[in-house]
């Protein structure tokens, strides 16, 4: 995702992020380093040299810090980021689980009833295009139990089950 345009605040301490699609806040507070009152922002662009997809901020010590679009969409808790996430993260459970397994990569891939183009896009990481239930039935095919847990979202405590 392309960061369009940012403009900060130091009265609100934030600064304010447009996508294509979207915008955004982000506090300076989970910045690093964070602007404070006696080093405030003076300055901050779309780093061009980043696709577009962070900016640098420069504070008036001459400090700086870059910002990615990643910790923009993990802080407001962007469903497609976060279903992304999540996508990737079963992924590399998968790769792990395949190189571990005791079945052979052509066995996987007659029991999925799959290719095995498509068994390789299944295990990219970087391909978020497929189904989370096409990872779901290759970890069910390495005879895996897939646990989701819920958490509150203030994530204290113990997860809820």
């Amino acid at each position: 995702m392309k960061i369009r345009s940012v403009r900060f605040s130091n009265r609100r301490k934030v600064f304010e992020v447009a996508t294509w699609s979207k915008k955004y806040a982000f506090p300076y507070g989970k910045a690093d380093p964070a602007p404070t009152a006696d080093d405030p922002v003076v300055n901050c662009l779309v780093d061009e040299e980043l696709a577009r997809e962070a900016f640098v901020v420069t504070m008036k010590s001459g400090r700086e810090a870059t910002i990615h679009i990643e910790q923009i969409l993990e802080f407001n808790r962007d469903p497609g980021y976060l279903h992304d996430l999540f996508l990737y993260k079963l992924t590399l459970e998968a790769q792990r689980r395949v190189n571990a397994s005791d079945l052979s990569r052509d066995e996987i891939i007659r029991r999925l009833g799959t290719s095995e183009t498509q068994f390789d896009r299944f295990l990219d990481q970087k391909n978020y295009r497929k189904s989370i239930d096409r990872i779901m039935n290759l970890l069910h095919v390495l005879n895996c139990d897939v646990e989701v847990v819920v958490r509150s979202g203030d994530r204290a405590g113990p997860p809820e089950r």
